[in-house]
């Protein structure tokens, strides 16, 4: 595909995600008009889709100037990382199947950006910030951190007394764990299944252990 088609693919994808999310358009609608974000810079390591470029674009309907890269090389969709990348206060990053030495430059891109605040999958961004950019934390406001895997390294910084920026744990929002967690890896689950086997749902036993909630219903 060329340049110009994938684009227009990310665009054609983001605009179906954007109309099945009407809480942010809502959202949205109301960050054009208050600019809650004017002047601050935000930046994100998310898994770089269809559904993140929705928030990425509200953000920067808030006002923020947006610098994001992925937080895993094999969750980028091109497409929708060059779309978004085509918008006005965003800067995007991420590349699908990247190395590792890929990977981080794309985070220190977004470093570079010098962010007011970060939003992370993963923790990346804290972790590199912590580790090689030190300097930068004093004139962080906050970060947010949206994983269970994210959340434990940050709890046990914080435990050693290492964290050294105010970081909300959205992996622990009841909006967040009930629905997203449980639901969401459900299906998540089942789709893992269909798109391995190739077989028909129907009929089957199922048998889910180790999760310890009930993940799956059928």
């Amino acid at each position: 595909m060329t340049e110009k088609e994938l684009v227009e693919s990310g665009n054609m994808k983001m605009e179906w995600a954007r109309s099945h999310m009407p809480v942010l358009a809502i959202i949205r609608e109301k960050f054009e008009e208050e600019k809650p974000l004017k002047g601050l810079k935000v930046g994100m390591a998310l898994h770089v889709e269809a559904k993140t470029a929705v928030l990425v674009e509200t953000l920067a309907a808030g006002g923020a100037q947006v610098a994001i890269s992925g937080c895993n090389p094999l969750s980028t969709q091109d497409d929708v990382s060059m779309a978004l990348d085509t918008r006005k206060n965003i800067s995007c990053f991420a590349k699908y199947g990247c190395n590792t030495s890929e990977y981080y430059e794309a985070i220190d891109k977004v470093l570079d950006f010098e962010p007011d605040i970060t939003i992370d999958d993963g923790a990346d961004l804290i972790f590199k910030l912590h580790k090689e950019r030190t300097g930068m934390l004093p004139n962080i406001l906050g970060g947010c951190e949206e994983t269970t895997t994210g959340v434990h390294r940050l709890h046990a910084m914080e435990k050693d007394g290492a964290l050294k920026m105010p970081v909300i744990a959205v992996n622990d929002a009841m909006t967040k764990y009930l629905f997203d967690n449980r639901y969401g890896t459900g299906q998540s689950a089942w789709d893992g299944i269909n798109r391995t086997t190739n077989l028909l749902v129907a009929g089957k036993n199922v048998v889910v252990a180790g999760y310890g909630l009930s993940l799956i219903h059928i």
